[in-house]
């Protein structure tokens, strides 16, 4: 029964893919509408050290769904500019779903028909979730300190979104810019009790699919889930869906106990991110740095998907083009699952689903 908790809550999202949706969010029962536009995958390529490969062209790569070649519409390097490549297709625009802007309560809604979809990719949309159960309790302050350091050091094109867990979830800073309002939502944070990682994760997750463009969730946790009812593989399907990226950063005590070590691999990896066990403080920042400089060397493509009658999980391949690439490494996302909208029928018994409902971005 708790792995169906989870899949009413991914049916009522409606969600075909992440980024390149045409979307629009209703008031009503939490509801997201979703029709498929763009695809979005966040590549990363890498030599056998782990040194990124700058530089290359949007011809370097080659893009199937379903073993069935696409064309790229958009391409990005890090931070860059964004190319289009191809005409967009009558009717079709990317948006945003919702955004809360910055603090001047500015937002950035969707665009209006016909308007080039391109720009608004520029940039990533970074959620970190903090654990504030009591596995954190002796390296509280440790923790706010690597974090608050990681805000800092973001490239200012990205919006940054704060959130905590123990056994609920709770946003502190929802994404905006401005990162003094992060910070005091860092410092804000209490010690809580219990550890419902999965839960928490996965309405976090369901958040970002209000937003389009690159989107990541850097999760700072510091023990095992012990309080959740929604299984780890379901919310790693959900950020796939999505087209989230997670990163794990955990400290010895999660990586000594083997089946969390692996759940954190494992969906990591599902997603395109990475999964970091620190031993000390200072293995927490060069993690938070790793992370940055990985955002800043993805590339990003888009794409129209082709005719494909598939209408559940679809996977994607990525490879390069010529022989002098094929010795480098490609990371991302393996896939997504295509669904029908529906209204939610269901959600997690405890406090956190009514709060995903209440409190997501307007």
């Amino acid at each position: 029964m708790c792995k169906r908790y989870f899949l009413f809550l991914l049916i009522s999202l409606g969600l075909c893919t992440q980024a390149g949706m045409r979307a629009r969010a209703q008031d009503d029962n939490g509801r997201i509408l979703v029709n498929v536009n763009l695809v979005q995958l966040n590549v990363a390529v890498t030599d056998s050290k782990g040194r990124y490969i700058p530089s290359l062209n949007p011809q370097d790569f080659i893009v199937a769904e379903d073993k069935i070649p696409q064309r790229i519409a958009t391409f990005e390097e890090g931070n860059g500019p964004t190319r289009s490549l191809i005409d967009v297709p009558p009717g079709a625009s990317l948006t945003e779903a919702a955004s809360t802007g910055s603090e001047s309560g500015q937002s950035h809604r969707a665009n209006s028909e016909g308007q080039s979809p391109f720009g608004q990719l520029t940039g990533a949309n970074v959620f970190i979730l903090f654990d504030t159960s009591n596995y954190m309790y002796r390296g509280f302050a440790f923790a706010q300190d690597s974090i608050a350091d990681f805000v800092r050091s973001l490239e200012d094109a990205n919006k940054i979104a704060f959130y905590s867990y123990s056994r609920d979830l709770s946003r502190a800073a929802t994404l905006t810019a401005d990162r003094d309002q992060v910070l005091r939502g860092v410092r804000s944070t209490v010690a809580g009790d219990d550890a419902a990682l999965y839960n928490c994760l996965l309405l976090t997750v369901k958040d970002t699919a209000h937003y389009t463009g690159r989107k990541v969730i850097v999760v700072f946790s510091n023990g095992p889930d012990n309080a959740s009812l929604v299984p780890p593989e379901d919310v790693a399907e959900l950020a796939q869906s999505t087209g989230t990226i997670i990163y794990m950063i955990s400290t010895q005590i999660a990586h000594d106990e083997p089946v969390s070590t692996a759940v954190f691999e494992r969906m990591s990896k599902a997603t395109g991110g990475k999964a970091y066990f620190a031993k000390s403080w200072k293995d927490e920042a060069r993690a938070f740095a790793s992370i940055r400089d990985d955002l800043a060397h993805l590339y990003t493509l888009t794409y129209y998907p082709a005719a494909n009658p598939n209408r559940g999980w679809r996977r994607i391949t990525v490879k390069l083009a010529g022989k002098d690439l094929q010795k480098y490494h490609i990371r991302t996302r393996d896939g997504y699952r295509l669904l029908q909208t529906a209204q939610l029928a269901s959600g997690l018994s405890s406090g956190p689903a009514t709060e995903a409902d209440s409190a997501r971005p307007q």
